[in-house]
């Protein structure tokens, strides 16, 4: 067999039995503050309760999808859903503190009504999409930027299915598919005419399985000083299909807003605005795929591209146990989880007060 075959071979096997052993509800516990004997009984509650926060609804069942609403009891699973660990991505969205909707730590606490108790939970895809610009080229006309891409888990290269958007001022590109076996070269070519700073968008997913899905994005100068750090100009918070842009600062001119997945685009319908917000509705795409949102406008005279992505994911949440001894029991809990049919890694950490 050649080598590249046993490369893809060992990295879809270790995919399918990530998969298959979350699927069927199989946690992996850790005890790193524990040396005496496991409390079998602690142990057992703790997990009921880790899969709690993720089979259940929470209520109001749709407390999701209402910025205002707190929910009065805490959960993340879809309403009505009939598959396990189905969680809606309205619910997940409002975990990250990135949201502008975002609930807090401490209203979660309270809405679990497990005072003996602490959590942190992580939402995270599968596999990395990471991305290095490597070479620049500029001729007369335009400039072609070199992109190395790789595909991995744990380090470990995995087979994907690549698709890459392009958007600077009043451009957007998209490329074809490229298949990955988990590094992959790609040129993108852009006129000099257009202004950057530019934003490359890298969507993957694996081969074996293609609800198992990630993403990379990179800014990058072209006609342009080099780009500002995400949120510089506006916090962008998707929530129940509709996408609120806040302004950072005033008097700033929004141009286009996009949404992109690994098979298609849109460009964002604007639906209101305000003194210092424009809302969106944004696209229900039926692939099982992240979507990217990238909005674009000029703040004064200096152009820019924002981004975000819905389910607003990756992201922790919760209490920090790396050092409190004041909890000696400290489990960890992994899950497969799926939102809108793609398929994402959970973790969840529970603790308690010394016994």
């Amino acid at each position: 067999m050649p080598a590249i075959s046993i490369d893809t071979f060992f990295a879809c096997s270790l995919m399918v039995l990530l998969v298959l052993s979350a699927m069927a509800t199989t946690s992996k516990l850790l005890y790193p503050q524990i040396n005496n004997a496991i409390d079998e009984a602690l142990s057992e509650r703790y997990r009921e309760i880790s899969k709690y926060l993720l089979l259940n609804e929470g209520s109001p069942s749709n407390w999701g999808q209402n910025g205002q609403i707190i929910p009065e009891n805490f959960g993340l699973a879809k309403a009505d859903s009939e598959n396990p660990y189905e969680l809606d991505i309205d619910k997940v969205s409002r975990l990250n503190s990135e949201n502008i909707y975002a609930i807090s730590y401490a209203k979660i606490f309270t809405a679990l009504k497990l005072s003996d108790v602490s959590f942190r939970m992580e939402i995270k895809p599968v596999f990395d999409v990471i991305i290095n610009l490597t070479a620049t080229f500029v001729k007369a006309n335009d400039a072609t930027y070199q992109f190395e891409i790789s595909t991995k888990k744990s380090g470990i290269p995995i087979q994907t299915k690549l698709k890459c958007y392009v958007i600077a001022e009043n451009y957007l590109e998209a490329s074809p598919f490229h298949t990955s076996n988990g590094e992959n070269n790609v040129n993108i070519t852009i006129p000099n005419d257009v202004n950057g700073p530019a934003i490359l968008v890298a969507l993957a997913k694996a081969v074996c399985d293609s609800r198992i899905m990630s993403y990379g994005v990179y800014a990058f100068a072209h006609n342009s000083i080099n780009p500002k750090p995400k949120s510089t100009f506006l916090k962008l918070s998707p929530l129940n299909y509709t996408l609120t842009t806040s302004f950072v600062y005033p008097e700033m001119n929004l141009s286009k807003a996009y949404a992109l997945n690994i098979n298609y685009y849109s460009l964002l319908e604007q639906i209101s605005n305000g003194n210092q917000s424009l809302t969106y509705n944004l696209p229900n795409f039926v692939d099982p795929s992240p979507t990217i949102i990238v909005v674009t406008g000029c703040n004064s005279t200096n152009f820019f591209a924002e981004w975000t992505v819905y389910p607003h994911i990756p992201l922790k949440i919760g209490a920090n146990f790396a050092g409190l001894d004041a909890l000696s029991n400290v489990f960890t809990y992994n899950y497969i989880v799926s939102i809108n049919s793609a398929i994402y890694e959970c973790t969840i950490w529970l603790g308690g007060p010394k016994q």
